[in-house]
């Protein structure tokens, strides 16, 4: 007889323990064994059993599951099962990571990352083939929108597969700041609803305590025009800045502006002028909220670096030029003071819109929905790219489900309240399609692009070049353990294919964007496998995290507009307050704001999941050397951030989620 010492653990969620018994059997190299013993799994345990079987079993490949019941069915949560063999044998691990249901009988492979090329006998073939046939029935793509890159296929929570649901702690947090902020918004509602309002300052009615330092530096200095700069360098939306190369076209002079032009050349042949150009919104049809119209522009904003690092705007034209009707206005820092402030407001909700759909709804959370619903179709749990990606997948799809269901649906938030909403939100993510090109989910080539490299002041930039370089070397130093060569990478089967799911499946042609349909080299699998980790981490994180400290004081980042873009310079303190949204529709803008820009309670940081899905020495000791690079980047931002009059920690590793999760 030879004896096996065996552990189960059990996840802590509140229901992840089972009344069921479960039952355990051993697939090694020279044969299988069930063993006798029944478990009842507890929450939160570890169970230990030893067992005989009559004879060695060779090098351990499963271990297989099955879940009893007679009267109740009762789901199990099971982190993984590990086994010791006879003598002082190396403990094996068998990662789960999932939800056990039915009594049908599941197999975990032991948890050495294996491609098709280091299984050269074909012991896992067959597992490989069926996981990811079932897989492929429960992760099927869908079209939310026609015209839009693809997303997993269901309408409503219960549509999703168990385990990409929330697991109870964060589901009651979610559910419970979400009930929260509807009842602040109702307070605020019966608080003005009988009041007028007539000053800037009215807005503070609504601006109540608990909001963050920055947030409030934002109320008192949001007029500025340093502070209106800063945001395109390190505010919650920095993806849209540029340095100019040329000066715009659609920038037409008037008579009398000659100075101007000659000061933005200046600035062009010096290297220090940069653009913010809205043009995307042109066209965009606009919500009528309650029978009232509202209004959208499609700015230009020419902004220059100063010595000191400061971006200073020089002019912003709010709408592009028209075949046959004057040039647009060009207002300046020189205009009266309420017609400089309206024209910033424009800019500031341009942004608004910009940010929410572009760059965080579509860059960050849809593009990180394709990757996972292309992840669990193609790649089989043993694959080392998906032990590699799979911590970074977690919660998203449920929370993508509740944004089509909440945010942007028929009568959601946007249609409520946003200026884009009622179709155009729809319309601006089909146009912001066509500019999702693979560098610029790169930031060593979408900073050089973008002529941000070597700005001292964009904190931004330097944060993400240092994540981004730590997050390659993780991926590089795990994917050298099983690619040895170039000729491997070509001839893995499941990376080419998943490879090109995500290429030409779910970005619906994104060959057309310069994303790879194949990876041919060592190089470009680490470039691609860091670029889909940094998109669900870095990425999300830069434009998620600056929402509840730029977007809570409502007339720097309007949702809506109630009156149209200024043509002539008469504006007054009455104009910006009739043009700004009404406290209904700020109430619900700092709301909405509060529950998905507060600091997450149920958050896991960048590489510190729990989840070991890797078994060796190898994985570990990269796994540890990635975070401790991570902790000294963190070091470094703290120490940097302490000299800074405005901290820049949107890509703080410790403050960065390791999972589009909220």
């Amino acid at each position: 007889m030879v004896l096996y010492r065996i552990r189960v653990s059990t996840g802590a969620s509140f229901h992840a323990g089972s009344k069921n018994q479960v039952q355990l059997w051993l697939v090694g190299q020279h044969g299988e064994a069930a063993l006798g013993k029944r478990l009842w799994p507890t929450r939160g345990k570890e169970i230990e059993i030893k067992v005989e079987v009559p004879e060695y079993l060779g090098p351990l490949l499963f271990v297989k599951l099955r879940k009893w019941h007679l009267l109740h069915e009762d789901a199990w949560f099971c982190n993984w099962i590990s086994v010791q063999g006879p003598g002082a044998g190396d403990e094996v691990r068998f990662p789960c990571y999932r939800w056990v249901e039915g009594d049908g009988v599941l197999s975990l492979p032991e948890g050495t990352g294996r491609t098709v090329g280091e299984d050269p006998q074909g012991l896992f073939q067959k597992h490989r083939e069926k996981e990811l046939e079932e897989r492929r029935k429960l992760y099927r793509w869908g079209n939310w929108k026609d015209g839009l890159i693809l997303s997993v296929a269901g309408t409503k929570l219960s549509d999703l597969p168990v385990d990409e649901r929330f697991l109870e702690d964060k589901r009651v947090d979610f559910e419970v700041s979400l009930a929260k902020g509807l009842a602040d918004l109702a307070i605020k509602d019966s608080l003005n609803v009988l009041t007028c309002w007539k000053d800037l300052d009215d807005f503070n009615r609504i601006f109540w305590c608990g909001q963050s330092k920055l947030a409030e530096r934002v109320r008192d200095s949001w007029k500025e025009d340093a502070l209106f700069g800063y945001q395109f360098l390190n505010g919650a939306n920095p993806m849209v800045l540029r340095r100019s190369v040329r000066l715009p076209a659609r920038l037409v002079f008037p008579p009398g502006m000659e100075e101007l032009q000659a000061q933005l050349e200046k600035e062009l042949k010096g290297g220090t002028l940069f653009e913010a150009d809205f043009s995307l919104l042109d066209g965009i049809k606009a919500n009528v909220i309650l029978c009232s119209q509202q209004y959208l522009a499609a700015p230009l904003v020419m902004l220059k670096l100063q010595p000191d690092g400061k971006l200073l705007p020089m002019v912003i034209q709010l709408q592009l030029p028209s075949t046959g009707s004057p040039p647009p206005p060009l207002f300046l820092p020189t205009d009266p003071p309420m017609v400089w402030l309206l024209a910033k407001c424009w800019v500031r909700s341009s942004d608004f819109q910009l940010h929410e759909l572009q760059s965080h709804l579509l860059r960050g959370h849809l593009m990180a929905e394709v990757i996972a619903v292309a992840t669990m179709r193609c790649l089989p749990s043993i694959h080392p790219i998906f032990k590699l990606i799979i911590p970074h997948l977690r919660y998203t799809l449920e929370i993508n489900v509740r944004a089509r269901t909440g945010l942007v649906s028929d009568m959601g938030v946007f249609d409520q309240v946003v200026s884009t909403g009622g179709g155009g939100h729809v319309e601006l993510l089909k146009r912001a399609g066509g500019f999702l090109t693979y560098s610029s989910f790169c930031p060593p080539d979408d900073l050089a692009d973008r002529g941000l490299l070597g700005v001292q002041s964009s904190f931004y930039a330097q944060d993400a070049l240092r994540l981004w370089e730590i997050i390659f070397r993780y991926v590089e130093r795990i994917l050298s353990l099983h690619y040895k060569t170039d000729v491997a990478v070509k001839d893995d089967p499941e990376l080419q294919t998943w490879c090109r799911e995500i290429t030409e499946i779910g970005l619906q042609g994104g060959q057309d964007r310069g994303f790879p349909v194949s990876l041919q080299s060592q190089n470009q699998v680490c470039h691609f496998v860091t670029m889909c980790i940094f998109t669900c981490t870095g990425q999300h994180s830069s434009v998620h995290l600056g929402q509840l400290d730029w977007y809570a004081w409502v007339p720097n980042a309007p949702c809506t507009m109630r009156l149209p873009p200024p043509t002539t310079k008469d504006a007054t303190l009455e104009t910006v307050m009739a043009t700004l949204p009404n406290f209904h529709q700020a109430s619900l803008q700092m709301s909405i704001t509060w529950q998905l820009g507060r600091r997450q309670p149920v958050m896991v940081a960048v590489g510190q999941h729990e989840e070991e899905y890797f078994s060796g020495p190898e994985p570990k000791a990269v796994l540890k050397k990635f975070r401790e690079e991570l902790a000294a980047l963190d070091k470094e931002i703290e120490n940097r951030n302490a000299k800074l009059d405005m901290p820049y920690e949107y890509l703080r590793p410790s403050l960065v989620e390791n999972s589009v999760a909220i």
